[in-house]
């Protein structure tokens, strides 16, 4: 089916995504017509929400079937003898999901909402937004943590790369302070995931990930998604350039973790080696400044940064061992 060019756009929360997250209501379903894609994005939702189980098993509405279509689909036929139509509306939504910056459960049951706008006579389906951010919340919450020790426990972000997401690209840094060698830890990484992405590092858009800002390097979409949350924004935006600050709050988060469920455990911590210092101020990456950011708090001011001189970088992947 040829897809519509209506200039109606279903907007979401921009006030958290910075209007980021956008899904255009005629890309999907036929100019806003009430057809088979809005069926189809029905029917998706459903199969992907009853993979849900009292007993404890699978993930429920969260967007697995459309993220993980290539293995989730075998399941769809414990309903229904074909998965011709979720083949299909997985084909068509899936280049739409790569383009916006939401989870794949955020985004998969809200083109299900909007499709079922599309009829006359339908109810206004409700819409619950923060699919993945809720569950690890929900999830870390169970073992003792906040949504503040969250987000300090990312810090470990800042010395991490991927190898699985896109395995064309091994050893993609979530940030530009990278050497030859290794990382460095410190908050560029937090100041990174806020700015505005524009292409995917490697073989296009993969699922886990959303686009970037700087070639070579990874945005992770938990990471995205964390950043914009009204639950961990201001959080989050509280460790762009608070080396010491943040560094701190990582160091009592971890020493939480290693001690969740022990109890006459013995401090060596005295044999640790003392890390290198890194007193630098970041900087925004040549070619962007503060209006490249989105910013999702807006309850205090967002740190002044300078910008490194030059043209936009290119982040060398990590050497792997």
């Amino acid at each position: 089916m040829v897809l519509g060019r209506l200039a109606m756009f279903v907007a979401l929360f921009a006030s958290q995504l910075g209007n980021a997250a956008v899904v255009k209501r005629s890309e999907l379903f036929d100019g806003g017509e009430c057809g088979e894609e809005a069926h189809a994005a029905l029917r998706l939702a459903f199969h992907d929400a009853i993979g849900f189980s009292t007993s404890g098993t699978g993930g429920g509405a969260d967007g697995s079937i459309l993220a993980f279509n290539s293995t989730e689909l075998a399941y769809v036929i414990r309903f229904e003898s074909r998965t011709t139509s979720i083949d299909d509306i997985i084909a068509r939504q899936w280049p739409v999901f790569t383009k916006t910056n939401l989870t794949a459960g955020d985004f998969l049951h809200l083109a299900a909402a909007v499709g079922v706008a599309n009829c006359p006579g339908s109810p206004q389906l409700p819409y619950s937004f923060g699919h993945s951010v809720t569950d690890i919340l929900a999830r870390m919450a169970d073992a003792g943590f906040v949504a503040a020790e969250v987000v300090w426990l990312l810090a470990s972000h800042s010395i991490g790369d991927a190898n699985k997401i896109d395995p064309s690209i091994p050893g993609t840094p979530f940030d530009s302070c990278v050497n030859t060698l290794s990382h460095c830890s410190d908050t560029q990484f937090f100041l990174e995931v806020l700015l505005q992405g524009t292409a995917f590092p490697g073989n296009g858009g993969q699922s886990g990930e959303v686009l970037s800002p700087l070639a070579g390097e990874m945005r992770l979409q938990s990471d995205f998604a964390f950043s914009q949350d009204s639950r961990t924004a201001c959080f989050w935006q509280e460790a762009v350039n608070a080396q010491s600050f943040i560094m701190g709050k990582f160091e009592a988060a971890m020493a939480k973790m290693q001690l969740l469920g022990q109890s006459g455990l013995t401090d060596c911590s005295d044999v640790i080696p003392v890390p290198a210092t890194f007193t630098n101020n970041i900087q925004y990456p040549a070619s962007f400044n503060q209006s490249n950011v989105q910013i999702a708090c807006t309850t205090t001011p967002f740190p002044s940064l300078a910008t490194v001189a030059g043209p936009a970088p290119t982040v060398s992947p990590v050497p792997q061992s």
